[in-house]
């Protein structure tokens, strides 16, 4: 049995959005395969962006973020589920994994700071994106080369020590009642599995 947070990063509270049925359907089958799980939602949380350096290394880091830090420290697998808006995560979820992944809690730059490759911090843990959009999924893979799962998967995740890390595109998001129960049964397949 795994450790398992889930971080939602869709912006919009509403409950009528796929994507927080998505998170629910993973994170209630595993539970009932006997995962931990803990699940930290970014919709209306106030989380400011970062504007300077001063800020990324000397400021503390907000409250609105501390839950979501602790929850990754402890777990073994994360979830980041987002939609794709304008070709990328949406802009509380950059804002968050600024604030939540900085100095000291996903990197340690050690003495010498930024003359070194620094030391990977959430090395142990393994992760899993899931990502709706309104095109189709192929489309995105092709055209896009999946640029926004590409780069968090690199220059976020893996940078910092997570790995593996798996991503599930769900495309034509919209595409009606079967091809959403299609994926939820999917996703809570990766729920019970823990991965």
């Amino acid at each position: 049995m795994k450790r398992i947070a889930i971080i939602d990063g869709h912006p919009d509270p509403s409950p009528a959005r796929f994507g927080h049925a998505i998170v629910a359907a993973y994170a209630d089958a595993a539970r009932e395969a006997g995962h931990e799980v803990r699940e930290i939602r970014l919709a209306g949380k106030n989380i400011p962006m970062l504007e300077s350096r001063k800020q990324w290394l000397e400021e503390d880091v907000p409250a609105s973020v501390r839950p979501g830090q602790e929850a990754i420290k402890w777990a073994q697998h994360i979830v980041f589920y987002y939609p794709l808006w304008m070709g990328d995560m949406p802009a509380l979820l950059k804002a968050f994994l600024e604030q939540a992944f900085r100095p000291n809690f996903a990197l340690d730059y050690g003495e010498d700071g930024y003359a070194q490759m620094p030391k990977k911090l959430l090395r142990g843990r393994s992760a899993r994106l899931i990502v709706t959009m309104g095109m189709p999924s192929l489309f995105y893979r092709a055209y896009f080369a999946s640029h926004s799962v590409r780069s968090f998967k690199r220059n976020i995740l893996k940078l910092t020590g997570v790995d593996p890390v798996t991503a599930s595109l769900i495309g034509n998001v919209d595409g009606g009642a079967s091809h959403r129960e299609r994926w939820l049964k999917k996703i809570a397949e990766h729920g019970a599995n823990g991965d």
